[in-house]
């Protein structure tokens, strides 16, 4: 028997750095618009820590694969865009409601970066079951709902 197939054998996962990098882009986007601020290059630069000609790098490619409309007259999140940019934050401040209140640890930002990218809806939906449903993480942000929350 192969050993990587074998039962007993830990399985490990490289996520890819660029579907990440994506992710982190329209949650940035998404997170932007939240606050009803204008969503523009140097916006982006300074949350994401990076130069501003990357972030139009990004946005044009972002713009290609039909998650942000990417003109001279802004930045927009497509429907597909918006779906996983709330996602992501959905996901972040789940998280930080399970550190903070469940768990009683200090929110370490950084993890929660690195877990939310690897959360699937299922994981997503019984976290928020689990939570009993919060509707803001600890910073007093709201949350958004998910199919779960709409049965509640």
């Amino acid at each position: 028997m192969d050993a990587l197939n074998d039962d007993d054998e830990e399985t490990l996962f490289v996520g890819t750095a660029e579907a990440e990098h994506v992710e982190m882009y329209l949650k940035a986007i998404w997170h932007i618009k939240e606050r009803g601020e204008d969503v523009k290059i140097s916006t982006i630069a300074k949350m994401l820590n990076v130069r501003q000609p990357s972030v139009v790098q990004m946005l044009k490619k972002l713009n290609s694969k039909n998650l942000v409309n990417y003109n001279k007259a802004g930045v927009k999140l497509t429907e597909d865009g918006e779906r996983i940019g709330a996602s992501m934050m959905r996901n972040s401040r789940l998280l930080e409601v399970l550190m903070d209140s469940a768990l009683k640890v200090e929110i370490d930002e950084e993890m929660v970066c690195g877990i939310e990218h690897h959360m699937n809806k299922q994981f997503t939906d019984a976290l928020c079951v689990m939570l009993k449903h919060p509707r803001k993480c600890p910073h007093d942000h709201e949350i958004p709902m998910g199919e779960c929350c709409k049965s509640v």
